[in-house]
């Protein structure tokens, strides 16, 4: 595939400040409720920062993946990593599904037209209003599925999410934490702990594929703009994390998913 010249759009005079400062709001809100904040970022990426929606996925992809790297330890001491070891079989299920997912979403992602890519990534981004409100706001139980059907379902579950989070470049904890809270009964926090072990190389394959392609020329081009907005997620994020539990989820939940929704529509008349 030839490298699409949006992909790479002109150098502009982008305020670093205001990179930084995008990031850290980003970071914060992700914080405020566990995740890496990418949802919001993408569409921010797009409608803000001028990047066509491949080039957009492709950043935000490599900032989620510096973020659950940054996360991972710091979840860790949260969750000793023998209680997440534990419980290894959940995520070889998921990633038996999910690695394939993120090299298909991946696939895809790079063949679609832009207009086509972008009502995908609306339609996408209601899906995450849809999980944020349910997750955060009813309480989850597990289904008490047989092993017969458990493992099936986990594989095919991992397949969607590993596709949405290569066409989103999200890590996916949105999915994750709620699939492996139903399907295999673990608490939510340790949930969360196990999402990030199935994002990471998740990400990763996603990653591979992209590089197939010479998508990553746009690293190179906006690599000072990835590190200014990397920098600002990692230290909004543990701003946020520090400002967990001071809004109450009634209110921050349905703010945030309604952020999501007027996202998907303006990405959905994206021209």
């Amino acid at each position: 595939m030839a490298i699409d010249r949006d992909l790479v759009p002109p150098r502009s005079t982008r305020s670093m400040p205001l990179v930084f400062g995008t990031g850290a709001a980003v970071g914060v809100l992700g914080g405020m409720i566990g995740l890496g904040g990418a949802e919001f970022r993408l569409p921010l990426l797009i409608s803000m920062f001028g990047f066509a929606a491949l080039a957009a996925v492709i950043l935000n992809k490599a900032m989620s993946l510096v973020v659950v790297l940054v996360a991972l330890p710091a979840r860790m001491v949260a969750v000793p990593a023998s209680e997440v070891a534990a419980h290894w079989p959940v995520a070889v299920n998921l990633l038996a599904g999910s690695l394939l997912g993120a090299w298909a979403g991946a696939s895809w992602a790079v063949r679609m037209r832009s207009s086509t890519l972008y009502k995908v990534l609306a339609a996408l981004m209601v899906l995450m209003a849809a999980a944020l409100v349910v997750t955060h706001t009813t309480t989850l139980g597990a289904l008490a599925l047989p092993l017969a059907a458990q493992v099936p379902i986990g594989v095919v579950a991992g397949f969607g999410i590993g596709v949405v989070a290569a066409i989103m470049g999200v890590a996916g904890g949105e999915l994750l934490i709620p699939t492996i809270v139903l399907l295999f009964g673990l608490d939510i926090k340790s949930a969360g702990s196990m999402s990030l072990l199935v994002s990471l190389p998740t990400m990763l394959v996603a990653f591979a594929r992209y590089s197939r392609d010479g998508s990553f020329a746009v690293l190179g081009a906006n690599l000072r703009f990835t590190l200014v907005m990397i920098a600002g997620s990692v230290g909004g994020a543990v701003l946020g994390g520090l400002l967990l539990g001071v809004f109450s989820d009634l209110v921050l939940i349905p703010v945030l998913a309604v952020i999501l929704l007027v996202s998907a529509v303006k990405l959905a008349r994206h021209d």
